[in-house]
């Protein structure tokens, strides 16, 4: 007999809620976690995020990081790669936008846990 394997489709599930994480998910949002643990990649998306229109052009974002634009550039790269970031070419420049649906996956993966229901006593009547 041959096992066929399949792929699970990716939902947010939290391994602090007690549900388990499968493999392909764990990887996903481990890519998601490295992307982030930069704080310069911390500080573009909340200039990105508190930019007008939610969306900013490498030109706006070398200053308040005080970083080069080189370096800037590879940043954005890196979260654009993840995922978290969308890019939009308009004319030379480039636009960035934060994708929601991946920001909030990992929210909910580091969301404090909710809490189980138990099942409730039978009372009788």
């Amino acid at each position: 007999m041959t096992a066929v394997l399949t792929e699970t489709v990716p939902t947010a599930r939290s391994p602090l809620t007690g549900e388990p994480l499968a493999a392909a998910e764990a990887d996903r949002l481990a890519g998601l976690l490295k992307a982030l643990a930069d704080p310069a990649r911390l500080r573009l998306l909340s200039l990105i995020q508190a930019a007008p229109r939610c969306e900013a052009c490498v030109c706006d974002l070398i200053g308040p990081l005080g970083l080069s634009q080189p370096t800037v550039s590879h940043h954005l790269r890196v979260l654009t790669e993840a995922g978290l970031l969308e890019r939009e070419k308009r004319g030379v420049w480039a636009y960035y936008r934060i994708v929601s649906p991946n920001l909030s996956t990992v929210a909910s993966l580091i969301a404090p846990p909710r809490r189980r229901r138990s099942p409730r006593p039978r009372t009788a009547s």
